[in-house]
C-alpha cells in the first residue's frame, strides 16, 4: 500500500464497495440534522438580520419584528407544503432542478441549476461565517482571524463529509437535537419567567438607537412599507436550505418519499417555533442590536457607546438574561449555537454534490462531479464545494451582514421555477386522469403550488429591490456565470457526441500499417517493443533513433550490427538536440505520403514500483505522447517493461487484497476460516 493510500485510508476510512451504497441511506432521525441544520440554523442569524434592518429607522419599529416573523412563518409553511408535493412526485433526487427541465423546458432547469450551485456556495461561507464571529465573540483571541477560522472549519466539514454521507451524519446528529434543545429549552424558560414577571431586560436594553442618516423624522407610508419589505426580505433568510430535501430524497431509507416529506414537515414546525420564540423574548427582554459596522447609532445615557464596545448577538443576549443566575445554561446556549452554524454548511455538503452528479449526468458538468469516491460520497463535488466556498469567505473577511445580501436571491429564483414547474405537472396529468379521487388530489396539490408560486414571487420581487444594490446584483452575475458555463459544457459533449458517433466509414481498413519502434538504447526495452511490434504484422516496421550525439549514435550502429537484427533502424539526425519533435515531424511525413494509411509509434517505458522513481524515468516518453495525440493517423502504443520495484509494489498490493481487516469477519466479507488461516501464516 502507497503513502498515498494509508493518508486516504487514515482520513477518510476504508473503501467501500459499489454494493454497500445501501448501507448508507439515512433514517429519519439522522436525516433530519443532516438536511435540516441550514434552516434550524438560521435562527441564529435571521432574526439579527431582521432587528438591524429595523434599526435603520430607530428603536419604536421593533414593534414591527413579531409581526415580520408570522409573515416569514407563512412564506416558509407555504414552501414546505409545496415541496412535500414535489418530493412525492419527483422523488428520484433532481429536486427543483428536475421539476423545472421536465415542466418547463432545458433552459429553466439549467437557470434553476445555476441559482442552486451559487445558493449552497452562500450556505457554507454565510454559516461558516457567523460561526467565526460567535466564536470570536467567546475567543477574545480569536478577534481579527475569523477568516482563518472559517477557512480551518470548511476544511474540517469537507474532510468529515468525504467520510461518507452516513459517517457525517451520525457525527452532526447529536451537535444537532443540543441546538434544538439548548434554543427551544432556553425560549420555553424564558416564555416561563415572561409570564411569571420576573423576565430580565437584556444587557444592551438600557442603550438608545438613533436613526440612521436619512431616516431621522417619521416614517411616511411608503418609507415604513420600504423598510419593513426590507427587514422581511432579511428574515426570509430562514427559509434557505428547505429545498436540500427535495435534492436529497435518495438519500433516504425507504419509503424514501414520505420519510422526505415527514422530514419537511418536522423542520417546518421546529425552525417556526424556534424563530418567533427568539424574536418575540428579543422583544420582550427590549434588545437593541444593530449593524456592526454601524455602532454609532448605539447611545448610552452619557453619550456614545465606549471604544471597543462588542455588541453581542440577540440569541446570546437572550440566554444572558434567561440565564442570569445559571450561567452553564448561558455557554451551553452558546457554544452549541456556535457548532450549528459550522455544521449547518453540511446541508449544502450534501445538497451539492448530488445536484452536481446530476447535472453531470445529464452533460451539464465535468463528468468527474457524477463519480463516488472511495467512501460511496460524490468526493469532488464536496471537494469543489469547499474552494468556492473558503474563497468566498476570505475575499469578504466572513462578515456575515456582507454575504447576506448575497443570500437567498438564488434560492426564491429556484422557489419560483419550481412552483412554477409543479403546477404544469399537475395540469398535465389532470388532463388524462379519470379517477374523481385522485383528480381531488391532484387539485389540492396544484393549488398549494399555485399558493406557493404566488407568495415565494412576492419575496422575490422584494428581495430584488430591497437588495439588488446591496449586493444581489453580485449573486445575479454569479448564477448567468453558471448559467453560461453549463449552456457551453453541455455544447460541447453534444459536439463529442455527435462526433464519435460510428457510421459506416469506421470499418474501412488502413491502407497500411507503418510502424515505429523508438529505440534510445539497445537494451531489454527495446527488444521487447521490437517483438511486439513484429508480432502485429505491420506493412512497414523500422526503429527510429534520434541522434544528438555522434559517439553514442556510433556505438548503437555498431551493437545492432552486431545482433543482426534484421529490423532496419533509421537516424534521425538532430543539430539542436531535440528528441520530441523530429520523431513528429517524421511520422507526419510519413502520414502525408500515405494519407489513407496508419502510422503506429511503440514507446518502451519502464514501469516502476515507488513514485520518486516515476520522477526519473518516461519524461521523455510522456512529452511525446502528449505531442503525438493531436497528430491524425498517428497511434500510440505504449510497451511496458517492469523493473524489479514494479514487482515488490505489486506484491505490496496482492497482500494487502488477501489481508483480513478489523471488522471484515463481522460484516460477512470473510469466513472464520479464513481468519484463522492468515493467524497461522508466518
Amino acid at each position: 500500500m502507497s503513502v498515498g493510500d494509508v493518508s486516504k485510508r487514515i482520513l477518510l476510512g476504508r473503501k467501500l464497495r459499489s454494493s454497500q451504497l445501501g448501507e448508507t441511506l439515512l433514517p429519519k432521525r439522522i436525516a433530519l440534522p443532516v438536511f435540516a441544520s441550514d434552516a434550524l440554523s438560521s435562527v441564529a442569524y435571521a432574526p439579527d438580520e431582521v432587528f438591524i434592518m429595523l434599526a435603520i429607522a430607530g428603536a419604536s419599529t421593533y414593534v414591527w419584528s413579531w409581526k415580520i416573523g408570522l409573515a416569514v412563518a407563512v412564506v416558509m409553511l407555504t414552501v414546505i407544503a409545496s415541496y412535500r408535493q414535489t418530493v412525492h412526485a419527483y422523488p428520484s433526487g433532481g429536486g427543483d432542478y428536475e421539476v423545472a427541465t421536465v415542466n418547463l423546458g432545458r433552459n429553466a432547469g439549467v437557470t434553476v441549476a445555476s441559482a442552486l450551485l451559487v445558493d449552497y456556495v452562500l450556505t457554507v461561507a454565510v454559516s461558516i461565517s457567523s460561526a467565526s464571529q460567535y466564536a470570536a465573540g467567546a475567543i477574545p483571541v480569536l478577534i481579527g482571524h475569523e477568516a482563518t477560522v472559517g477557512v480551518i472549519a470548511v476544511a474540517l466539514l469537507a474532510a468529515m463529509n468525504l467520510r461518507g454521507v452516513r459517517e457525517s451524519g451520525a457525527f452532526f446528529a447529536v451537535p444537532t437535537y443540543l441546538f434544538m434543545v439548548a434554543i427551544l429549552g432556553m425560549c420555553a424558560y424564558g416564555l416561563m419567567r415572561l409570564l411569571a414577571g420576573d423576565l430580565p431586560d437584556a444587557e444592551s436594553a438600557d442603550l438608545r438607537i438613533v436613526p440612521q442618516e436619512g431616516w431621522e423624522g417619521p416614517l411616511t407610508q411608503i418609507g415604513l412599507m420600504f423598510l419593513l419589505a426590507r427587514a422581511f426580505s432579511s428574515g426570509c433568510a430562514a427559509l434557505t436550505g428547505v429545498e436540500a430535501i427535495s435534492n436529497g430524497v435518495p438519500a433516504f431509507r425507504k419509503p424514501k418519499s414520505r420519510n422526505a416529506a415527514t422530514t419537511l414537515l418536522l423542520l417546518g414546525l421546529i425552525a417556526i417555533t424556534m424563530m418567533m420564540s427568539v424574536i418575540v423574548l428579543a422583544k420582550q427582554m427590549t434588545i437593541r442590536y444593530v449593524d456592526p459596522h454601524h455602532l454609532e447609532q448605539l447611545r448610552t445615557s452619557s453619550g456614545a457607546v465606549p471604544e471597543g464596545y462588542e455588541q453581542h448577538p440577540v440569541i446570546s443576549q437572550i440566554a444572558a438574561g434567561v440565564f442570569d443566575h445559571f450561567p452553564p445554561g448561558f455557554y451551553f446556549v452558546v457554544t452549541v449555537t456556535g457548532i450549528i452554524l459550522v455544521l449547518a454548511a453540511n446541508t449544502a455538503f450534501n445538497g451539492f454534490p448530488v445536484l452536481g452528479s446530476i447535472l453531470a449526468n445529464d452533460g451539464l458538468a465535468p463528468r468527474s462531479l457524477g463519480s463516488r469516491g472511495d467512501r460511496l460520497a460524490y468526493s469532488n463535488g464536496i471537494v469543489f464545494l469547499a474552494g468556492m466556498s473558503m474563497l468566498l469567505i476570505w475575499v469578504f473577511d466572513a462578515e456575515t451582514t456582507k454575504l447576506i445580501q448575497l443570500y437567498i436571491v438564488g434560492v426564491f429564483v429556484s422557489f419560483n421555477l419550481s412552483q412554477l414547474g409543479m403546477i404544469r405537472h399537475w395540469t398535465r396529468h389532470l388532463r388524462t386522469e379519470s379517477d374523481p379521487a385522485v383528480r381531488r388530489r391532484m387539485m389540492r396539490s396544484r393549488a398549494i403550488n399555485t399558493f406557493g408560486l404566488g407568495m415565494t414571487a412576492v419575496v422575490l420581487v422584494i428581495v430584488l429591490i430591497t437588495k439588488f444594490l446591496a449586493g444581489a446584483w453580485i449573486t445575479i452575475l454569479a448564477m448567468g456565470f453558471f448559467f453560461a458555463v453549463m449552456q457551453a459544457i453541455g455544447r460541447h459533449y453534444e459536439r463529442v457526441e455527435l462526433e464519435l458517433a460510428a457510421d459506416e466509414q469506421d470499418k474501412v481498413m488502413p491502407t497500411r500499417v507503418h510502424a515505429i519502434v523508438l529505440a534510445s538504447k539497445l537494451h531489454k526495452p527495446t527488444l521487447r517493443a521490437l517483438a511486439f511490434a513484429r508480432a502485429t504484422r505491420p506493412n512497414v516496421l523500422e526503429a527510429i533513433y534520434v541522434s544528438v550525439d555522434p559517439r553514442a549514435t556510433n556505438r548503437l550502429l555498431e551493437e545492432w550490427d552486431e545482433r543482426h537484427l534484421d529490423i532496419p533502424l533509421k537516424v534521425l539526425h538532430s543539430p539542436y538536440r531535440e528528441v520530441v519533435r523530429p520523431i513528429v515531424e517524421y511520422t507526419q511525413e510519413i502520414r502525408r505520403a500515405s494519407p489513407r494509411g496508419v502510422v503506429a509509434v511503440y514507446i518502451p517505458e519502464y514501469v516502476v514500483g515507488r513514485w520518486w522513481e516515476q520522477l526519473l524515468h518516461n519524461q521523455t516518453a510522456l512529452r511525446l505522447k502528449g505531442r503525438l495525440l493531436f497528430t491524425p493517423g498517428v497511434m500510440v502504443i505504449s510497451v511496458p517493461y517492469q523493473l524489479r520495484s514494479s514487482q515488490a509494489a505489486q506484491e505490496r498490493g496482492r497482500l494487502d487484497e488477501v489481508r483480513v481487516h478489523a471488522g471484515d469477519l463481522r460484516r460477512g466479507r470473510v469466513t472464520s476460516r479464513d481468519s484463522e488461516r492468515q493467524v497461522d501464516e508466518p
